[in-house]
């Protein structure tokens, strides 16, 4: 017999571990950012970020192993998905674009 709350259990922590890596990637990549950068593209620094994003990977990784009563669903979570997406969508971008020359062509530098 099909038993549904194991399905749901499955599908739950395969999306907690997706958070936790959404998370993990943008707190490493804020890591080897330089500081400068972050001024330098008009953002919060560095160091704000490094914390948002760092408890933003621990509630998720919380939330895969279960610790804290948290769960796939809990409010931290979904707030840290939420902060490691705007890092993401918005920060990374801006915070590379300060380390690339002028001298770029259409299809790359010259």
């Amino acid at each position: 017999m099909f038993q549904i709350y194991g399905a749901l259990d499955l599908i739950f922590l395969v999306l907690g571990i997706a958070a936790f890596g959404l998370c993990a990637w943008a707190l490493f990549h804020a890591l080897k950012t330089p500081a400068r950068a972050f001024a330098l593209a008009g953002k919060l620094k560095k160091q704000i970020w490094l914390l948002i994003l760092g408890l933003a990977s621990l509630f998720t990784f919380a939330s895969v192993v279960g610790w804290g009563g948290l769960t796939v669903l809990s409010i931290f979570t979904v707030a840290s998905v939420i902060g490691a997406g705007v890092y993401l969508a918005d920060v990374k971008p801006a915070v590379n674009e300060i380390g690339k020359g002028g001298n770029s062509g259409p299809y790359g530098p010259w």
